[in-house]
């Protein structure tokens, strides 16, 4: 059969007759038969092994730093909305959150077990509260976010995007449920600053929220979701806002109000002075507030230096498991020039 005409030729061998390719058509029979040229490792039982015993070897010690990072962050960990509701209002914390006449002032104590180094970060946590929900995700403008009042295109904010027949800026359910508790702090009879600055992405105060636009008909309506907003103030500006638009993935996450900028020595007691406005006992959900160092690794999560050391303490084991085999249960090596591109002839 003529692979490519002209450049094909014939070589008897053995009475047989052997098409010599060139060209194109080497390089595409070449490809066709996957006899490239590549590197072919052959996994003999001593790379497998020591390719196993070399990731424990890295893996084992990159977890246990990682692990120790995690270790060194210390938090302080304060759930709040059951403890601040009043007494005759603990069968009916709903009507208790609803009844704007009975205050919401609450007062907690902290205590550090131990040194805190600033910058100390303080988030609150909500619990049961489905921000990845597929409608609630949807129900914003990114468009008006940024232009404001000059996009009317907002029907993905409904049920929020009108309210007395004039635009809400900004619109949909997200900023509707704006989180509106409010935290102070001291220690003794020195209040402790909080900044509340920087705590958004940077890229989302620059691009996705206009600094021209202003929140117009915010909460007005006769159902109120969550805070209200300083219409003197660019959306760009307030960065509680841009921070709780940006939705978690998950029921139970973490959100960053401000940092105090100064350590917390060891048994220091800290006095939490807290609005409980945010309403989370309509929907079974809890309110925590939370006061954390870092380290290079960022907050406290132990996951990452523990996958690390069961990754590594698995391949050292598997690695001993194919050495015992291989010692009780050894086999002769193949010849590897039987391997597809090898020289030699299997029928001979």
């Amino acid at each position: 059969m003529d692979i490519d005409a002209g450049a094909t030729s014939a070589v008897g061998t053995d009475n047989q007759q052997t098409p010599v390719l060139r060209g194109r058509s080497k390089a595409i029979h070449q490809f066709t038969q996957q006899t490239l040229p590549a590197c072919k490792p052959v996994l003999t039982p001593a790379w497998v092994i020591g390719t196993f015993f070399m990731m424990g070897v890295l893996f084992i010690p990159v977890g246990l730093i990682s692990l120790h990072a995690s270790q060194s962050v210390h938090e302080i960990v304060d759930r709040y909305d059951v403890d601040c509701v009043p007494d005759n209002f603990k069968n009916n914390k709903i009507a208790y959150i609803k009844n704007s006449s009975v205050s919401k002032s609450c007062h907690r104590y902290l205590k550090a077990h131990k040194h805190m180094k600033a910058p100390i970060y303080i988030y609150y946590q909500l619990d049961n509260f489905y921000q990845n929900h597929r409608r609630y995700v949807k129900s914003k403008s990114d468009d008006q976010l940024l232009h404001g009042l000059g996009y009317n295109k907002t029907s993905s904010c409904e049920p929020q995007a009108f309210d007395n027949g004039l635009p809400i800026v900004p619109c949909g359910l997200i900023a509707w449920s704006l989180f509106n508790d409010t935290f102070s702090f001291s220690r003794g009879t020195k209040k402790l600053e909080i900044e509340r600055k920087n705590i958004a992405w940077k890229s989302d105060r620059e691009h996705k929220f206009g600094n021209k636009v202003y929140p117009f008909n915010f909460q007005n309506g006769s159902l109120i979701g969550g805070g209200k907003l300083d219409t003197t103030i660019p959306l760009s500006d307030q960065e509680d806002l841009i921070v709780w638009m940006r939705t978690a993935a998950f029921p139970s996450f973490r959100k960053l109000y401000g940092r105090i900028e100064e350590d917390l020595e060891e048994d220091d007691i800290i006095i939490v002075h807290l609005k409980n406005n945010y309403n989370t006992y309509s929907f079974g959900g809890t309110k925590t507030l939370v006061l954390s160092t870092s380290s290079w690794l960022g907050g406290k999560n132990s996951f990452l230096g523990v996958a690390y050391i069961f990754v590594g303490s698995s391949s050292i084991l598997i690695a001993f498991i194919f050495l015992l085999l291989h010692v009780k249960n050894p086999r002769p090596y193949g010849d590897t020039m039987y391997v597809s591109g090898g020289r030699k002839d299997i029928s001979s």
